[in-house]
């Protein structure tokens, strides 16, 4: 199938803007590779503080300079359900990696933090914040350079943008991600969302909403909705770092163990030493971002990664914004139905069809690029398989042509919506970001009058007072990663959803995020820049009338220009959202940070002004291999 015309065009744009920082990034990444084992860059007194504590078989492989070593980086803890099944992968990790003649080494724990115990809460304001953090923590793992490729253990949201960016800041090692799978169906999403909204109603006590919940999250395995833990696991899929059909196993189950071996083993073979030499790299490329939004639309996936992907690509030189996912969400239709946009849970999708299935619906409607790298090689169609289990060890077999639940995904002939539900609106308020999947269309345009609120707090407060019983758009302010951290506002959805059931036309504009939790709601989210930064949010008062319009992609405050021009920032203080709950330790963060639309990340775009010098001259067997994406390529070849 011939490449969409848009998706040629947004990835053509992507190349040219990005040159100069993609090739800064792979002289980088180049600089830091030699021939032979990274440890061999390391003197004797190095080597042997690195396999000190290690059995006397796998010290004497690693004194001998030959075979690779695999890193293990995991998010494990055992309070959060995602992560708790981490606890037993790196036992059978090394025992798989052994079988392949290697040797595997915890390098690191990186943190983890769930939104949804935060949500609400003080912690809330590091969540985002974290994921730099992560990165940072993984550049600490491998910063010992004893290793050779690299198993990242992460589900989460947060999480996994984090280690990835940290991967792709040591682009020479291949990277293979390993998931641990979704914990099994409690409560249907359909009854949790019914049981909060009538707790924000007052019709429902404290007991029967923690009953609810405690039925919803009810064992290991990450969350069942498509939030951007499992958006991310949905992009792992379509980048090419997982192996196929990894995503949403459940975890205890034979077939996730076997999955996890197999991705153990794959990540000797595709070591220098292994054969297939593939880094991270050169698999993470302009064409492979593409893919990445092309399945996040096709999905309806989290709005998060509005941040996390523009972070993810900048840590590999790419330089993308927020027109490239509008223009690529006018083409790209949505393929499935998955709570918050469907009563579905994943494990529904993967029933129906997976990651595989919406993969190879992309690749054969053109929307989607196969010429890209893999940890299985070239071409993303090896990506478009599910696994079985044949005498305990994981096989792959082609996918049933026809969907299992054409309500849950669907082919890209006969899709849900023309069009992938995430817009970009923009006007004199700003640049926004809305997800409309789960909007009705009578709702996807609102003008209202303003009312201006400086926390969800004090929404909550007037929504329980009675003093919301009308038409309005709230505009929550001081909620950028400057102000206090993003933090996402969930807290807002069932009290805004009860007023617009009620038959009231409300809407949401923030500088805040929601990830996908807006749901029915229209929100403009994430808008760029910040009061903080200067944003225009910050000239709003109470009653002005704010027009949000879906269709045209308009957010607009309907104030003369006159008047508009002459109005002062409003002010606040933060001060309280500063200091607590260890938010002050994150100070550098808020004062470094980049605006949301440039991923609200810390770290700068590779530049070609920076001096690459080999990290490993001098060292008697650190050769220096040179080259470019062409140029790997062609070796490969």
């Amino acid at each position: 199938m011939a490449l969409h015309p848009v998706v040629e065009r947004v990835t053509k744009r992507i190349i040219e803007r990005s040159a100069p920082s993609r090739a800064a990034y792979l002289a980088h990444v180049d600089a830091a590779r030699i021939k032979g084992v990274q440890r061999g860059a390391l003197s004797c007194t190095n080597l042997a503080h690195g396999f000190a504590a290690f059995p006397a078989n796998d010290k004497l492989k690693l004194r001998e300079y030959r075979q690779p070593s695999v890193a293990i980086v995991s998010s494990y803890n055992d309070m959060l359900s995602a992560h708790q099944p981490f606890e037993h992968f790196p036992a059978i990790i090394k025992d798989a990696v052994r079988e392949a003649g290697a040797v595997a080494q915890f390098a690191g724990g990186v943190p983890a933090m769930c939104d949804g115990v935060t949500q609400g809460q003080p912690g809330m304001e590091l969540s985002l914040f974290s994921r730099d953090a992560i990165a940072m923590s993984t550049a600490v793992a491998l910063s010992h350079n004893m290793f050779d490729a690299a198993l990242y253990l992460g589900v989460c949201d947060k999480i996994v943008p984090g280690l990835l960016i940290g991967a792709l800041h040591f682009g020479h090692i291949p990277a293979v991600f390993v998931p641990a799978g979704p914990m099994t169906t409690g409560m249907s999403n359909k009854e949790k969302a019914a049981v909060r909204q009538r707790y924000a109603l007052g019709l429902a006590t404290r007991e029967e909403l923690l009953d609810g919940e405690a039925k919803s999250y009810h064992g290991a395995g990450t969350c069942t909705f498509y939030g951007t833990a499992n958006s991310n696991q949905m992009l792992m899929e379509i980048m090419g770092l997982h192996m196929p059909g990894a995503a949403f196993i459940t975890p205890g189950t034979e077939l996730r163990q076997a999955l996890t071996v197999a991705a153990s083993q794959r990540a000797v073979k595709i070591t220098q030493q292994g054969g297939d030499y593939m880094p991270v790299a050169h698999i993470v490329d302009e064409k492979c971002i593409v893919n990445a939004l092309a399945g996040l639309l096709a999905t309806g996936g989290s709005t998060n990664h509005t941040l996390h992907l523009v972070a993810i690509a900048k840590a590999a030189g790419i330089v993308i914004d927020w027109d490239d996912f509008n223009e690529l969400s006018a083409v790209v239709p949505l393929l499935t139905r998955i709570y918050p946009n469907g009563d579905a849970d994943v494990n529904h999708f993967q029933a129906a069809g997976g990651p595989g299935f919406v993969i190879r619906e992309l690749l054969d409607a053109g929307l989607a690029h196969d010429d890209v790298n893999t940890i299985l090689g070239h071409g993303l169609r090896a990506h478009t398989t599910e696994p079985f289990l044949d005498a305990g060890k994981a096989i792959w077999k082609d996918l049933p042509l026809a969907s299992g639940d054409e309500a849950v995904v669907r082919p890209a002939s006969n899709p849900f919506a023309a069009d992938g539900g995430m817009i970009l609106v923009k006007g004199n308020l700003g640049r926004a970001i809305m997800k409309i999947s789960a909007v009705k269309v009578e709702h996807r345009i609102v003008e209202a009058p303003a009312l201006t609120f400086d926390s969800q707090e004090d929404f909550m407060h007037a929504y329980q007072a009675g003093h919301l019983n009308r038409d309005f758009v709230a505009v929550l302010r001081f909620q950028g990663p400057r102000a206090n951290g993003m933090p996402e506002l969930h807290a807002l959805t069932p009290a805004l959803a009860n007023l617009q059931d009620a038959g009231h036309h409300v809407a949401l504009v923030t500088d805040g995020r929601m990830s996908g939790a807006s749901g029915k709601v229209p929100a403009a989210i994430h808008v760029s820049p910040e009061i903080l930064a200067d944003g225009p949010l910050g000239r709003v008062r109470d009653g002005d009338i704010i027009r949000l319009d879906a269709s045209t992609g308009t957010l607009e405050a309907l104030v003369p220009a006159a008047v508009w021009d002459k109005r002062t920032l409003a002010a606040a203080d933060l001060t309280s959202n500063h200091i607590g709950m260890g938010r002050e330790l994150f100070a550098v963060f808020r004062n470094a940070i980049s605006e949301a639309e440039k991923g609200a990340t810390t770290f700068p775009l590779p530049s070609p002004r920076q001096t690459v010098v080999p990290l490993h001259e001098g060292v008697d067997s650190g050769e220096i291999m040179p080259g470019s994406d062409e140029d790997f390529l062609a070796r490969k070849n």
